[in-house]
């Protein structure tokens, strides 16, 4: 969407959060992680690496394991408002610079009741979704409201993206 080359290196970390550590804190250091895995792959790069999460009551609501799981997340969603979080790090290896940023949205779920939640689940593929659903797909027609920017509940919140490229000088 911003028209710059790019290309995806998959970064192979643990993403399991430490006990105590605060979803946002979870957030920055599995961003900063990948960047710096990715890093020590490449070279005279620009590193862009982000990680998403979805959280409610405190707690973070990872990829369903199955669809059972990804039913019970939406239950525990539906009629309710969650914030999605997205941490960005992005590395200038030219410039010997790192950029960290967290971007906040909250959401709110229509109530949905036991088949609007398994039409769902049988009409989207939710097993690679934090919190088990996609805004961008047929999820949004239980989201009546957003605070906050809609590319970063998709995953890449693309104003914090241009910002990071300007100040990284690109």
């Amino acid at each position: 969407m911003l028209g710059i080359p790019f290309s995806i290196m998959p970064a192979d970390i643990d993403e399991t959060p430490k006990p105590g550590e605060a979803p946002e804190a979870f957030a920055i250091r599995i961003a900063r992680e990948k960047a710096i895995e990715v890093s020590g792959k490449v070279s005279q790069s620009l590193v862009l690496a982000a990680d998403t999460i979805v959280t409610i009551d405190g707690e973070i609501l990872g990829k369903p394991s199955d669809p059972e799981h990804a039913a019970a997340m939406l239950q525990r969603l539906s009629g309710r408002k969650h914030s999605v979080y997205t941490a960005i790090c992005m590395i200038n290896q030219l410039r010997g610079e790192t950029f960290e940023e967290l971007d906040r949205t909250d959401v709110w779920f229509s109530s949905i009741d036991e088949a609007q939640i398994q039409d769902y689940i049988r009409r989207e593929h939710v097993m690679d979704k934090a919190g088990a659903y996609a805004i961008q797909g047929f999820a949004s027609v239980h989201i009546p409201k957003i605070e906050g920017s809609f590319s970063n509940v998709m995953g890449l919140p693309l104003h914090l993206v241009y910002d990071l490229l300007l100040r990284a000088g690109t």
